[in-house]
């Protein structure tokens, strides 16, 4: 059987507590919606947040809330989420990109300055959205010294810690996205928070959001449980990614590099490749193993952003490869990935 890339943790916990809401007079947003704020409050240790429909409507509401005035600029790594020229773009802003480190697939001051250098279209940036591409966490202490408001997506880096202990919100708002690709999944879904009561304030305007944007309860039924078995869970990446770690020293193909001070969470595990990635896509689906461009659905791999406006984000979106990394493999499909990373051509 063929080892996928992604595949969301879902246990007998997840499916029982999703059917328990299935089978209640209301299935839309409710009590577990509710529930799901509470719970993830407890865990984030945030003022106020709101539980909406997708990633999408939470960047929406987080933009709206900083009253950044039409045609003003924000800035958005090149390895972001081809939602967000969507969402920035209709809400009558413009994306500003900025390039990431080499070495690490994060944006930096430096390349937010030079963004800032070029300035597009004479736009001067109102606020500054931080995706952690792949769950790598820049460094924020830098960027907030900008000055520039942040807004955080910390969809891939829930879990991530400081010095063993949990990292803390560096922007205004913080996204935490619950799609079948983030740390967390409901399904769909995202949580938008304020970490202190000031903006938790502002937040608090939208509290009344139409039905259509708030998250159903069997959504949030499921985000209950994932945030429960959260530690569990992060434990196995660990196991699953030390393992990796020593394969992937007998090859010539990288690692990205991680802040100072800050453990990954092992949402992934990439790799930058020296050699072609059709080469090593074509063997790995030989030994029945699924590997994918990392990068392939952000703004700069779609084709969405000039390839010399963003450099090192462009050479990163054509030779980093994602392999299988999820606390569901078994231990004899850890060492089967295992082995083919070790044999990587």
């Amino acid at each position: 059987m063929n080892i996928e890339v992604y595949s969301p943790t879902i246990r007998r916990k997840e499916m029982d507590a999703v059917l328990t809401a299935m089978v209640e007079d209301k299935i839309g947003p409710g009590d577990q919606s509710q529930r799901l704020v509470q719970t993830a409050k407890e865990y984030l240790q945030y003022d106020y947040s709101l539980a909406v429909r997708s990633p999408a409507i939470a960047l929406y509401l987080a933009l709206k809330s900083m009253g950044i005035a039409d045609g003003s600029g924000v800035l958005i790594s090149a390895l972001s989420p081809r939602y967000y020229t969507w969402v920035i773009e209709g809400l009558r802003l413009v994306p500003l990109y900025c390039d990431v480190e080499s070495g690490s697939a994060c944006i930096s001051a430096k390349t937010v300055q030079a963004a800032i250098a070029r300035k597009d279209a004479g736009m001067e940036p109102r606020c500054l959205v931080i995706h952690h591409a792949l769950g790598y966490v820049p460094d924020t202490v830098s960027l907030a010294e900008l000055g520039i408001p942040i807004i955080e997506d910390c969809s891939r880096s829930y879990g991530t810690a400081s010095e063993g202990s949990p990292l803390p919100s560096a922007g205004v708002f913080t996204i935490l996205g619950l799609e079948e690709r983030d740390m967390l999944t409901a399904g769909g879904g995202a949580l938008l928070y304020a970490a202190n009561r000031r903006d938790g304030s502002v937040l608090r305007n939208y509290g009344d959001i139409p039905p259509e944007y708030s998250l159903p309860d069997m959504n949030a039924a499921l985000a209950v449980i994932q945030f429960k078995e959260s530690r569990r869970n992060l434990e196995k990446r660990k196991d699953i990614a030390e393992v990796y770690i020593q394969s992937s020293l007998r090859t010539r193909h990288k690692r990205f590099i991680e802040t100072d001070g800050i453990g990954y969470n092992n949402y992934a595990f990439p790799l930058i490749l020296e050699t072609g990635m059709k080469d090593v896509v074509a063997y790995a689906k030989k030994k029945e193993v699924s590997v994918e461009n990392a990068f392939g659905d952000t703004l700069v791999g779609s084709g969405a952003i000039p390839p010399e406006q963003c450099p090192e984000a462009y050479s990163l979106s054509l030779r980093t490869a994602l392999f299988p990394l999820y606390p569901r493999l078994a231990s004899s499909q850890t060492a089967k990935v295992a082995k083919l990373i070790a044999a990587l051509p």
